[in-house]
């Protein structure tokens, strides 16, 4: 019998948006949680983030978007995760969105998307519940662990 493995997350900045503080206390709230973590960092483009997500093996994406770039690198990425055959991996995140923006997101396919001041233990149980859907079966490369 093998142990299960934490959910692992990619935490990243994505475009020119150098404003990290609100990734960094997600990061810390995800690993606080049992969550393996994976900080790409500042500045990634959206094919940085999904070759990051890729060989890291990651079941989940959070990326923090606070210079309004987000309805250009979130469906950019969620293109090139589907792609790539990662489909099967949650893209979320957060960060200055109107809630039309966060829903036409939605729509495309991207996951629960949070703003400032937003309770983190929401967002941890967001994810957790969500791993928990796919450990009891989808296609894709397997299952998320759950945690």
């Amino acid at each position: 019998m093998t142990e299960a493995r934490p959910i692992r997350v990619l935490v990243a900045k994505p475009g020119l948006d150098g404003h990290d503080r609100g990734a960094r206390v997600v990061a810390s709230a995800l690993r606080d949680a049992g969550m393996e973590v994976i900080y790409g960092g500042l500045w990634l483009s959206p094919e940085e983030i999904v070759t990051i997500a890729e060989q890291e093996d990651v079941d989940v994406i959070g990326l923090s978007s606070m210079n309004n770039a987000h309805m250009t690198v979130f469906p950019r990425t969620l293109e090139l995760l589907r792609e790539r055959g990662l489909g099967d991996v949650l893209l979320t995140g957060g960060g200055i969105m109107t809630a039309e923006d966060m829903e036409a997101l939605g729509r495309m396919g991207v996951g629960r998307l949070f703003g400032p001041g937003s309770d983190m233990d929401a967002f941890v149980e967001y994810i957790r519940r969500w791993c928990e859907t796919r450990a009891r079966g989808t296609e894709g490369r397997g299952t998320c662990p759950t945690a």
